[in-house]
């Protein structure tokens, strides 16, 4: 039942009043839920109570008021991310870290970082700007455009290193002050020379290269020669092994054949019996052939080292007859020795020493005493063998280090020749005196080069500049 009063004595208006009031004040009407927005979502259930187009989590989020429609988060770019949350607050692509980085504004769409190579990094950060893959520090040093993909340094041996900076810019192993004086195009890989085989021994001075070396060269087995043979095969096969310096005797085929065109090489003391009685080779026909190989190869020095029994003049008749004369190096004492290359180039390979006096008439044969000295030869026994000047002058950079022994009758030791040739000891030997005399071994001179691996060592050596280097491997 109702507690409302009785209303039969009052007006109309009075009336309604009263029972309004007293069905509010009872309970007989309810009052409706909050509504911020008007939206006709109660603001319990409202995902965006004030109704500003911002939901309430996001305001809170992004720090603005979600119950007052004028407090609205700040969105430069429109895309519902508030500025305070927002990575790219003006939604240009880059990040605003990145254009606070870069100088440009975060806020202003129209002021983006350069970026010539399209990255994401810009100019302003990027060592490569224009992505061409040259850094803008080496462009600048190379004088080509950073910021242009087409400008880019020439680099013809493709090492990095740009044409106008690189020492050798074609990357032949030679270096452009060395190739352009000499004919040489800098920027043409296959323009090149080699020396021995290799490109970077044309660089190296004659005196700082090692050679292998026949004693008595010619004195062989298959030179027919009968007593005091020194090695089992001649020239070629010298020759074909990598051996470029060779030892000779030079003598008159007899006693009645004297004349220059009697040069002969044989090997002998002529005390009992004529040099050439027991082995002659005639020395025309082996510098013929010797002249020949050297036709055949390029850029390889040949060094002959003559003990000479015949007059000047006769050698000088050999030499003028095979040729070989067009070959020959004058070197002017004191002086330093040209490079393989030069030797090469100036088609002068051919070095030759003798164990006479200077003879100012044949100034191309070198006293080997006053341009070079060696060790002591023919010893009796491999503990014997040392580093120091037996003849010559010390003071020279260029020297044969003799490396042989002797039998028990005077005669070279094909026995033992395997023990002083062998690739270790005579390794060891060549380091050890190159360390001793500090200077390399310009000749390493053996019998019997086919016991042992005279050129192998002289490969493993040439591939050293020092004694203190780390050897090679073995070839």
């Amino acid at each position: 039942m109702s507690n409302c009063p009785a209303s039969g004595a009052m007006g109309p208006r009075v009336k309604a009043v009263l029972v309004s009031i007293c069905m509010v004040l009872t309970g007989c009407i309810s009052q409706p839920p909050p509504d911020m927005d008007g939206d006709g979502i109660e603001d319990a259930l409202d995902s965006d109570m004030d109704g500003d187009g911002w939901e309430n989590a996001l305001e809170e989020n992004c720090s603005t008021s979600h119950d007052n429609a004028s407090s609205v988060p700040s969105d430069a770019d429109g895309d519902w991310s508030c500025d305070l949350l927002d990575e790219d607050d003006d939604g240009d692509g880059w990040s605003d870290e990145g254009e606070a980085e870069c100088g440009t504004e975060a806020l202003d769409a129209t002021s983006t970082p350069g970026d010539v190579d399209g990255d994401g990094v810009c100019d302003s950060l990027d060592d490569d700007s224009d992505g061409d893959g040259w850094s803008d520090e080496g462009e600048a040093e190379c004088g080509t455009e950073a910021l242009d993909a087409t400008s880019t340094p020439g680099d013809v041996d493709g090492d990095g290193v740009c044409d106008s900076l690189d020492d050798d810019s074609d990357g032949d192993g030679l270096p452009n002050e060395w190739e352009e004086p000499r004919g040489f195009d800098p920027l043409d890989p296959d323009d090149y020379m080699t020396c021995h085989g290799e490109v970077a021994y044309c660089l190296r001075t004659y005196d700082d290269f090692t050679f292998a070396e026949t004693h008595n060269a010619y004195s062989t087995v298959e030179d027919e020669f009968l007593i005091g043979v020194n090695h089992y095969t001649g020239l070629q096969s010298q020759w074909e092994d990598g051996i470029r310096a060779f030892m000779v005797d030079s003598h008159h085929r007899s006693d009645e054949n004297t004349t220059a065109d009697d040069v002969s090489f044989c090997h002998g003391t002529g005390q009992f019996f004529h040099p050439c009685q027991f082995g002659i080779v005639s020395a025309f026909d082996w510098l013929r052939l010797l002249d020949s190989l050297m036709n055949n190869s390029s850029g390889d020095i040949v060094t002959l080292l003559i003990e000479n029994y015949v007059p000047a003049s006769h050698l000088s008749h050999l030499f003028n007859e095979t040729d070989m004369s067009r070959r020959v190096y004058t070197h002017t004492l004191g002086e330093p020795w040209p490079s393989l290359g030069d030797l090469a180039l100036a088609g002068t390979d051919l070095v030759v020493f003798w164990e006479q006096s200077q003879n100012d008439d044949y100034p191309w044969l070198h006293d080997f005493g006053v341009f070079s000295w060696t060790t002591d030869y023919a010893e009796d026994y491999p503990e014997d063998m040392d580093c120091t000047v037996y003849r010559g002058d010390g003071s020279q950079p260029v020297w044969h280090l003799n490396n042989w022994l002797t039998s028990s009758f005077g005669l070279p030791d094909p026995v033992r020749a395997v023990d002083v040739n062998n690739y270790d000891t005579l390794l060891q030997r060549s380091i050890e005196c190159w360390e001793i005399m500090d200077n390399r071994p310009t000749f390493i001179a053996v019998d019997y080069w086919e016991e042992g691996e005279v050129t192998n060592v002289t490969i493993t050596i040439n591939k050293m500049s020092h004694w203190s280097d780390e050897v090679p491997p073995h070839p």
